[in-house]
C-alpha cells in the first residue's frame, strides 16, 4: 500500500503531460497575435485559450496560464471566458525585438507545460532604392542596370527591376519583371528579348515587404542612348606644315560603331605636365582632325574617346596612347643670370662666375644642347670670340679688367637664341627695408620682404645651406622680374630639418643692392642628439662643465636654450638653462666631497633631446685651501728648523733649554795651585813612565754647605769666624790592586785636621793604561776640600798637558781610611790647568 500510494502522483502527473498533449493537438490551447510582423518598437497583442473541456485531467484542478518571450517570462491577466475557457492576455507596449517567439504555458500542481506559441517579426518598411542607372553591352545587347538598395529592413524583401516599353506615355499596360537580383545583389541584367532598341522604355525598381513597398525613381531612356562604344584607335600624328605648332590626327572608330554618328574627345599632355589638355566637338565620323598651340621639341601623349552623337549616355573607354614629339626650333627670351666678381690680382683681370637658369620649355623650344658666353654681341657676318661654352648652367672666366658687359646665349640642333646682356653692375645699391622667411611646406619657404625706399626693376633670391663644411649651391637662387613684388616661394634643393641662409639683392637700373639676410628652416624638429659633457675643473662647491656645439646638420631646428640637469645620490635633482650661445656652465652650491650625475638638454621649437649622463665627485678641499695648508706646514718646518738654529747658536736661549755642566778643566781650581807648583812640575816615579794614565771619569761635585759663591776672578768675600772653612783635606788618594773602589768605584775624602767643615768630593781621577794596556798599578784619586764654587762662565781651555809632581817629604799618616798617594798619575790631562791653594796642607804627604 505504502509503494503504491508513492507512486500515485507520478502517474498521475505523467498522464496529465500526455492528455495535454494530446488535448493541444486536437484544440485543447490556442495562442493568438494581432500581426505576426509589427513595425520595430511597436506594442504587440497576444491571447491565449484553454479548453478545460477538451484537457482531459483539467477539469477539477484550477488553470493557471503563463507567458515566455523566447526564454524570458512575461506577465498576462488571466479570466474566465465564454464555455469554462481560461483566457490569458499579454500586451507588450515596445517590441523592440526583430525576432522572438512567444510561449503560452499552463501549470498545474506546480509542473508547466507549453501549450501553444506564435512567432513575431519585426521591422521596417522597404527603403527606396535610388542611384538607379543602366548600361547597353553591345556585345549580347544585354541592359545592366545598378541601384543602391539603402537601409536594411530587417524583414524579407523582394526586390525587382520592372520595365514597361510605352510606360513614358503613362500607358496601362502591365509592368513587366524585367528581372531580379542574386545573392543579395543589387545589379541585374535585362536580356536582349526584353528590350525595345531605339525606343524609349521606363526602367525602376521596386522593393517590396510585409510592411509595404518602395519603387525607385523611373528612368526614360533609349537601350541605345546608354549603349557603351569601344573605342576608336589612333592612326597617325604629323606636324602640319613643318616649322608651325599645329599637328594633325587620324584615327579609326570600331566596327560596331561604324553605322552611328558619333561624338569623340581627344587628350594631350606632356610628361611636365599636371593635367591633360582635352579637345571636344570632334566629329568621329571624320576620321582627321587638327590642333594648335603645340610647344616645340615637346614630346605628348595622345588618346581619343568617341560616344552617340544624339545621347547623353556614356563614352567608350580612352583609346590606346600614342606617343608624338614636335619639331624643335631655335630657343627664344632671354636668360635669367647672376654673377659675381673679384679682381685677379696684379695681372689686370677680373675673376667672374656667372650663373643662369635654364630658358623656360615654351622659350626652350626643343632640347637645349649648349650655352655660349662671349664679350660682345654677335654680328652680321662675324662671331665673336667665344670665352665659355658649356653644357653646364654655370661658368667661371677670367676677363680683362674693366668689362662691363657679356653676352649669353643658349643653343638647340635649331639654331641659337638671341643674346641676353649681362651688365656687371656694382653692388652698392640700397639694401631693403625688411626681410622674414616661414616655412611654406616641408620643402619649401616662403620669402617676404618691404621694398627698398628706391624703386627697384628686379629681385634676386639666393640661398645656401648651412653646412659645417662649407660648398656652395650654384644653383640654389632665383630672380623675380616683378619689381612691385615684396615676396617669392623658394622650393629648388630645399629640405626639412635643414638651415638656409637667405640672402635677397634688389636689382635697379644702374646698381644691385647691398643684400639683406635671414637663416630660416622650412621645418624643425628635435635635434638629432645633444652635446657631450666635458669636466673643465671642480671644486668642493662647484664644476665647470664645457661642451662642443652640436653640428648644424644635427641641430634640427634653431636651438632655443641648453638645460643642464644634476642630481646626487640622494636624488635632489636640479637644473638651470643656459643661453645657446654659451659652450660653458658652472655649477655652484655643491657638497664637497660628494658624487653626481649630471647631463645635458639641447631643445628647440619643436621638442627636446636628452644627452649621456656624465658622474663627477667634488673634492673635499680647494687648489687655494690646499695650496694654504702645504704653506702653513711649509712654514712651520721653516720655524721650527730656525728655533733649532736658535737654539744652537744663541748660548742664552740653549741656556734656558739645555744647561750648561760646569767643566773641571776651565774652573777656578786652577787659581788654587801654589806659586812654586806652576813653576815646577810634579816628577812622576820611574815606575809610571812606561805608559801614559787616561782619564776614563770626571765626576762633579757639589759646594760645601753654606758656601756663598763669589764672582770669577775675584776673592772671596769675608766670612765670619763661625763660617770659616776648614782646612782642605790631602786631595789625592792612591789605591793599589787589593783596595776596594777600583775602577770607578769612588773613594773617601781624606779628612783635615779641622775636620769640622763639611767637604765634598770634588773630582775623581781614575789612571789607566795608555791605550787599553793593562797595568796592576795602584789607582790615583784627586780630592778637594775646598769650598770654592765652579765657574759660572766658560774659560779658555788650559795649556798644553804637563807632567806635575809633588815635592816634599810623604805624609807620616792621613786621618781617614784612604792615605796618600804612593804614586802621582802618569798623566793629568784634566787637572793640568788647575791652580791649587792650601799647599800648606800637603805636609802630611811626601815625594816619591
Amino acid at each position: 500500500m505504502a509503494r503504491r500510494g508513492a507512486g500515485t502522483p507520478f502517474l498521475l502527473q505523467l498522464s496529465l503531460l500526455l492528455l495535454l498533449q494530446l488535448g493541444g493537438t486536437l484544440g485543447c490551447a490556442s495562442v493568438a497575435v494581432g500581426s505576426p510582423v509589427v513595425s520595430l518598437g511597436s506594442a504587440v497583442m497576444a491571447s491565449c485559450t484553454i479548453r478545460s473541456e477538451l484537457c482531459r485531467g483539467l477539469e477539477q484542478g484550477k488553470v493557471q496560464i503563463t507567458w515566455m518571450l523566447d526564454n524570458e517570462p512575461v506577465a498576462g491577466s488571466q479570466h474566465q471566458g465564454p464555455g469554462g475557457t481560461e483566457v490569458s492576455n499579454l500586451t507588450l507596449p515596445r517590441f523592440n525585438r526583430t525576432q522572438a517567439k512567444l510561449w503560452c504555458w499552463v501549470e498545474w500542481n506546480g509542473t508547466k507545460q507549453r501549450v501553444g506559441m506564435a512567432e513575431i517579426r519585426a521591422g521596417y518598411p522597404p527603403a527606396k532604392p535610388f542611384n538607379l542607372s543602366c548600361i547597353l553591352n553591345l556585345s549580347d545587347y544585354g541592359l545592366t542596370c545598378r541601384w543602391e538598395q539603402g537601409a536594411d529592413s530587417h524583414l524579407p524583401t523582394s526586390v525587382t527591376l520592372k520595365s514597361h516599353p510605352s510606360r513614358c506615355h503613362r500607358s496601362r499596360a502591365p509592368a513587366v519583371t524585367g528581372c531580379t537580383p542574386q545573392g543579395g545583389h543589387s545589379h541585374c541584367t535585362v536580356p536582349r528579348r526584353l528590350l525595345q532598341l531605339y525606343r524609349q522604355m521606363e526602367i525602376w525598381v521596386s522593393a517590396a515587404n510585409a510592411l509595404g513597398t518602395a519603387e525607385s525613381e523611373h528612368l526614360c531612356i533609349d537601350p541605345m542612348d546608354v549603349a557603351k562604344l569601344d573605342p576608336p584607335a589612333l592612326q597617325s600624328i604629323q606636324s602640319i606644315p613643318f616649322q608651325t605648332d599645329c599637328i594633325a590626327l587620324a584615327w579609326e572608330v570600331a566596327r560596331s560603331n561604324a553605322h552611328m554618328e558619333l561624338q569623340c574627345e581627344l587628350r594631350y599632355r606632356a610628361p611636365e605636365d599636371p593635367a591633360w589638355a582635352l579637345v571636344t566637338g570632334i566629329v568621329g565620323q571624320a576620321g582627321t582632325t587638327q590642333r594648335c598651340g603645340f610647344l616645340f621639341g615637346t614630346q605628348y601623349h595622345f588618346q581619343m574617346r568617341c560616344r552617340r552623337s544624339s545621347a547623353r549616355g556614356y563614352w567608350s573607354e580612352w583609346s590606346l596612347g600614342r606617343n608624338y614629339t614636335t619639331h624643335e626650333k631655335a630657343p627664344t627670351g632671354k636668360l635669367d643670370a647672376w654673377w659675381s666678381a673679384r679682381p685677379a690680382g696684379a695681372g689686370g683681370q677680373l675673376e667672374v662666375q656667372l650663373c643662369w637658369k635654364a630658358p623656360r620649355r615654351q622659350e626652350a623650344n626643343g632640347r637645349v644642347l649648349g650655352y655660349r658666353v662671349t664679350l660682345s654681341p654677335r654680328r652680321r657676318g662675324r662671331d665673336p670670340r667665344t670665352i665659355c661654352n658649356t653644357t653646364h648652367t654655370q661658368c667661371n672666366f677670367s676677363a680683362p679688367a674693366g668689362t662691363r658687359r657679356v653676352y649669353l646665349s643658349a643653343y638647340n640642333a635649331a639654331g641659337e637664341s638671341a643674346a641676353t646682356e649681362v651688365v656687371l653692375l656694382e653692388r652698392k645699391g640700397q639694401p631693403l627695408a625688411g626681410l622674414r622667411a616661414v616655412p611654406g611646406g616641408e620643402r619649401s619657404l616662403w620669402v617676404c620682404w618691404e621694398a627698398p625706399p628706391a624703386p627697384a626693376a628686379a629681385y634676386v633670391l639666393e640661398w645656401q645651406r648651412v653646412s659645417s663644411e662649407p660648398s656652395r649651391c650654384s644653383a640654389c637662387w632665383q630672380m623675380e622680374r616683378d619689381g612691385a613684388a615684396t615676396a617669392a616661394l623658394i622650393w629648388d634643393g630645399i629640405e626639412p630639418f635643414q638651415r638656409y641662409n637667405i640672402s635677397v639683392y634688389p636689382l635697379y637700373k644702374d646698381a644691385i643692392g647691398v643684400p639683406s639676410n635671414i637663416t630660416a628652416y622650412s621645418k624643425q624638429k628635435a635635434p638629432s642628439y645633444a652635446p657631450k659633457l666635458h669636466l673643465k675643473s671642480i671644486s668642493k662647491s662647484s664644476a665647470e662643465l664645457c661642451w662642443d656645439p652640436v653640428p648644424v646638420e644635427m641641430q634640427n631646428g634653431f636651438i632655443t636654450s641648453y638645460t643642464i640637469f644634476w642630481a646626487n645620490s640622494t636624488a635632489e635633482v636640479s637644473s638651470a638653462t643656459v643661453n645657446p650661445s654659451l659652450s660653458s656652465f658652472v655649477i655652484r652650491e655643491l657638497k664637497p666631497s660628494t658624487l653626481y650625475k649630471v647631463h645635458i638638454m639641447a631643445s628647440t621649437a619643436a621638442g627636446g633631446t636628452n644627452g649621456t649622463s656624465l658622474t663627477l665627485v667634488t673634492i673635499v678641499l680647494d687648489d687655494i685651501e690646499i695650496q694654504f695648508l702645504f704653506l702653513t706646514l711649509g712654514l712651520i718646518f721653516v720655524l721650527l728648523i730656525l728655533l733649532l738654529i736658535c737654539f744652537q747658536k744663541n748660548g742664552r736661549v740653549k741656556q734656558q733649554f739645555w744647561p750648561s755642566i760646569p767643566d773641571p778643566a776651565n774652573s777656578s781650581l786652577g787659581k788654587w795651585v801654589p806659586a812654586e807648583l806652576q813653576q815646577e812640575p810634579l816628577q812622576v816615579p820611574s815606575v809610571r813612565e812606561p805608559g801614559l794614565a787616561t782619564i776614563s771619569a770626571v765626576t762633579v761635585l757639589e759646594r760645601a754647605a753654606g758656601k756663598q759663591p763669589s764672582a770669577w776672578g775675584k776673592e772671596p768675600a769675608t766670612t765670619t769666624a763661625g763660617t770659616f772653612p776648614a782646612l782642605p783635606q790631602p786631595y789625592v788618594r792612591q789605591e793599589g790592586p787589593g783596595m776596594p773602589g777600583r775602577g770607578r768605584a769612588a773613594a773617601e775624602p781624606c779628612q783635615g785636621p779641622g775636620g769640622s767643615g763639611e767637604t765634598v768630593q770634588y773630582a775623581r781621577v781614575v789612571g789607566d793604561g795608555y791605550k787599553g794596556q793593562q797595568h796592576a798599578l795602584p789607582r790615583l784619586y784627586l780630592r778637594s776640600s775646598s769650598t770654592q764654587p765652579l765657574l759660572l762662565d766658560p774659560s779658555p781651555s788650559p795649556k798644553p798637558y804637563e807632567n806635575l809632581w809633588f815635592h816634599g817629604a810623604a805624609p807620616h799618616g792621613c786621618p781617614g781610611d784612604g792615605g796618600c798617594p804612593e804614586e802621582p798619575p802618569a798623566t793629568f790631562p784634566l787637572l793640568q790647568g788647575l791652580r791649587i791653594s792650601g799647599a800648606e796642607e800637603l805636609h802630611d804627604c811626601r815625594t816619591f
